[in-house]
């Protein structure tokens, strides 16, 4: 099955040119300044921008490295920051910008990214991916020459190898599921309970995403539609266009300081991923000992020593820069993240980072489902599962790309034991041997983090047909609302995807809320709440589930929704109940009732009477750059009508009470939405959370926030006739 891949690969390499590489850091002054200035110069002029009445980068130019350079350079005008601060995260430099607050979360960034050893990774890399690599550095570099009123916080200058970094679209990728909290507990020698909870203080991309792809035998026009719709923090990715000569013409979401499109289409094909509940990573309990002034670990009928090193993680303080050191250790499994019951605990996950970043790229020039899955032959697409649909007319459905096979004997959800050698990785499974879906008879499927056994209704796969680590989630309150509105209709538009899209129905509270209906009816009638919540409790009953910024009964059932998860929620995942289950057979009904009184009590503190309308409350508000800025009631903001997916809203808003705020405002959920139609010329619509800029003066900071919280998705221009009387500018980089 490699054979394939090579070829793919070979012939994407083969349509390139040959670039000249990026000057290092080390590069003498003068003569090689100066060439380094004119190479860019030349780079710049084989680039054209062309900025739409959205402000969005339509980036034209000769070679795919030419596209790179301009897409970069578009990036770093639109919001430099966050392009550098994907990178200094991605190489544990974070500490040296915000100080000591995030050393531990740039110790675990180096326990994996080695800059020396993605050195190598670069200098042994393809001459095609090294051209987009030198290319990206360039147009980096290049903006900063440019812009010197630009002062990065840390990377004043941008490597090819850098790009290794960061490789999958989601920061920190798999990494992040290391504890930050237990990796302190273990190098800095606190107690667990006494370290700090750093991993609720961090802005992660939240476990979230909508993929859905319609099979022609279900739409009006019979061409097969797509569904892009991750949900992220705010302002967490950028969207733009590639084209160039060499066969890329691709639309879709960038994750800043990327250089490829993560979630798109082109012409032919178009993906969208949904994090997986796929266990790609394994941790092992290592028995280590100590033989002489070294650690030892048992493996099999051996002692191997423990790989240890000294890692070095600077952090800024008022005074300046200072530096703490670290004795890291590492066994053949990978490094040494936490300590449990006596034994140290190593991680060992998917480190491939030029398969990962060609695996990025080349599926962006994917024209159908064959050359789509040549790209998936790579297993480096670790933490995703993704949907699929083309111009052919086929869907697809396609699991966590990267699935260690694993002896099913051993529990994987738990650490196993490091030193039997029967838990170790015996390759990957292929794509045939992990669940997946090629035009499956219910004409649809889709992704909401669910499992994959509901993909496509009866057509979906079964769940005994794989091995237990395939999967480590289950149902959703979004996958059964996505199964709602797929099942049974056969005549979708681009118009009536995205009006399923943000269908307003709340599946979790389906069973709740006559629950409560009933502990309110059995209360006696003396009962102190009965009279006080029959008002509530009334307007509950006669609601139909559906949110909408003028429904007061959707601001108490997510109050109560809260608050009964707040009570129950521990139990109910310490019992392994369904929590919607959980609060119908186990909790007690007078829980019920005091948890909407305590609803109703908040409600009205908070916005003078529990008859508010959730538009009142639950705002999308966007006045600096920042994603958790100063928000403010008293600043302008718009109010939104979909809810936090917990309850099952498709269209996700995240949204909650800052410092000094009462209403709640959105900082993650819905960021990127785009409906895509692939007949004989590709149609799509699409909105960006807030707008495309990240500086406050700029028209283009919040111009897309209406038709963001209403769900009005504008005209997507793929086609330069479609740019015709929609271009604010047309320009090279640097002019």
């Amino acid at each position: 099955m490699k054979k394939p891949v090579l070829v793919f690969i070979l012939a994407t390499a083969a349509c390139l040119l040959a670039c000249e590489p990026a000057v290092s850091e080390k590069a003498a002054p003068g003569t090689a300044k100066n060439a380094e200035a004119a190479r860019w110069e030349r780079e710049a002029a084989s680039v054209t921008i062309t900025r739409d009445d959205w402000g969005i980068a339509h980036v034209y130019g000769k070679t795919d490295a030419d596209a790179v350079f301009g897409m970069i350079y578009a990036q770093a005008e639109d919001d430099f920051n966050r392009v550098e601060t994907n990178y200094i995260n991605g190489m544990g430099r974070l500490a040296e910008a915000e100080g000591q607050g995030k050393i531990y979360q740039d110790l675990r960034m180096k326990l994996f990214i080695d800059p020396e050893a993605l050195r190598k990774e670069y200098a042994a890399s393809p001459d095609w991916l090294k051209k987009l690599m030198n290319a990206f550095a360039d147009g980096l570099n290049y903006y900063l020459s440019k812009h010197p009123e630009v002062k990065p916080r840390v990377i004043k200058r941008f490597e090819p190898w850098m790009a290794l970094s960061f490789t999958e679209g989601s920061i920190g990728g798999d990494i992040e599921r290391v504890s930050l909290t237990q990796l302190e507990a273990f190098y800095g020698k606190v107690p667990v309970s006494a370290a700090p909870s750093a991993d609720d203080d961090e802005i992660e991309e939240p476990s979230g995403s909508n993929g859905m792809a319609i099979a022609p035998s279900n739409t009006v026009n019979h061409h097969s539609l797509l569904l892009i719709n991750p949900h992220t923090s705010f302002f967490f990715r950028s969207e733009l266009h590639m084209v160039s000569g060499e066969g890329l013409d691709v639309y879709g979401a960038v994750t800043w300081g990327q250089f490829f499109v993560y979630q798109g289409f082109n012409e032919h094909a178009g993906w969208m991923h949904t994090s997986s509940g796929v266990n790609a990573l394994t941790e092992y309990l290592e028995t280590v000992g100590k033989k002489g002034d070294r650690y030892v670990y048992k493996y099999g009928n051996e002692e191997r020593p423990v790989e240890a090193k000294e890692i070095t993680v600077p952090y800024k303080t008022a005074e300046g820069m200072a530096e703490k050191k670290f004795t890291v250790y590492r066994t053949n499994h990978g490094p040494i993240v936490r300590e449990t019951e006596g034994k140290w605990v190593s991680v060992r996950l998917i480190e491939e980072p030029v398969k990962a970043l060609t695996q990025s790229y080349t599926r962006t020039k994917a024209k159908d489902y064959k050359s789509f899955r040549q790209t998936m032959e790579l297993h480096t697409n670790s933490s995703n599962n993704t949907i699929f649909a083309d111009a052919d007319g086929d869907i697809a459905y396609f699991h966590g790309n990267f699935i260690p096979r694993r002896d099913t004997s051993f529990d994987w959800t738990k650490p196993v034991d490091g030193s039997n050698p029967a838990t170790e990785w015996k390759g990957l499974l292929s794509v045939d041997e992990t669940p997946h879906l090629l035009n499956p008879k219910s004409g649809w499927l889709f992704n909401a983090n669910n499992w994959p056994w509901s993909a496509a209704g009866p057509s979906s796969p079964k769940k005994e047909d794989f091995p237990v680590y395939v999967e480590t989630g289950g149902e959703t309150a979004r996958g059964l609302h996505a199964i709602r509105v797929l099942e049974d209709k056969k005549d979708f538009t681009i118009s009536s995807l995205i009006a399923a899209a943000y269908d307003s129905y709340l599946t979790w509270f389906e069973k709740p809320i006559p629950c409560l209906g009933k502990a309110w009816d059995d209360a006696a009638a003396d009962h102190p709440l009965k009279a006080k919540l029959a008002e509530q409790v009334g307007a509950l009953r006669r609601w139909d589930l559906r949110w909408g910024t003028t429904s007061v009964p959707t601001s108490l059932a997510v109050f109560w929704g809260e608050d009964i998860q707040k009570r129950v929620g521990a139990d109910a995942k310490k019992a392994g109940v369904y929590m919607s289950d959980y609060i119908c057979t186990k909790a007690p009904a007078e829980l019920l009732l005091e948890s909407l009184s305590e609803a109703s009590r908040r409600l009205a503190a908070d916005f003078g009477s529990w008859k508010t309308p959730w538009g009142d409350i639950n705002r999308f508000q966007r006045l600096t750059g920042d994603i958790v800025q100063p928000f403010s009631d008293a600043g302008p903001s718009l109010p939104v009508g979909f809810t936090s997916s917990v309850w099952g809203s498709l269209a996700s808003f995240g949204a909650r009470p800052y410092p000094g705020t009462k209403k709640w405002y959105g900082t993650s959920g819905n960021s990127f939405v785009a409906v895509v139609e692939f007949g004989e010329k590709v149609q799509a619509r699409a909105v960006t959370a807030g707008g495309e800029s990240g500086h406050p003066g700029s028209p283009h900071f919040n111009d897309e926030a209406g038709p963001y919280s209403t769900g009005d998705l504008r005209e997507v221009y793929f086609y330069p006739a479609q740019l015709k009387g929609h271009t604010e500018r047309e320009y090279h980089p640097g002019n």
